[in-house]
């Protein structure tokens, strides 16, 4: 949908590949599906579910034996992001690289997008 030929819509560190792997391994899932949804205090949020079955409409991206969806509604928020999973002595998860936040939330939990992505949907 939002893709450049040849490029992959999102990429994802080594580290964000052995994890996305190693959760469709332990739970038999299809990948992860990674959206976004209103919320949060910057307006907002990041989502990722488990997938079963894709739906025909999102933007599969495939490396080293991982697999992420995106949902239609994500796609031009996300595109050029990279994903990356961290582990600190107090926290372990999936970080997001996005070239298109122009905010976030102290938390780190919320995110505002450029205002011109909304009007191009």
């Amino acid at each position: 949908m939002f893709s450049i030929p040849g490029q992959a819509a999102v990429k994802m560190t080594p580290a964000a590949v052995k994890q996305i792997a190693k959760l469709m391994d332990r739970d038999g899932r299809h990948g992860l599906r990674i959206g976004v949804k209103k919320g949060g205090c910057a307006g907002m949020e990041y989502t990722m579910d488990y997938v079963d079955t894709p739906d025909p409409m999102d933007e599969v991206v495939e490396q080293d034996g991982a697999r992420v969806m995106i949902a239609p509604m994500a796609q031009m928020f996300l595109f050029g992001t990279e994903i990356d999973y961290e582990v600190s002595l107090l926290e372990s998860g999936f970080k997001f690289k996005n070239p298109n936040v122009v905010d976030a939330c102290g938390c780190g939990e919320s995110i505002k997008f450029d205002e011109s992505l909304s009007t191009k949907a």
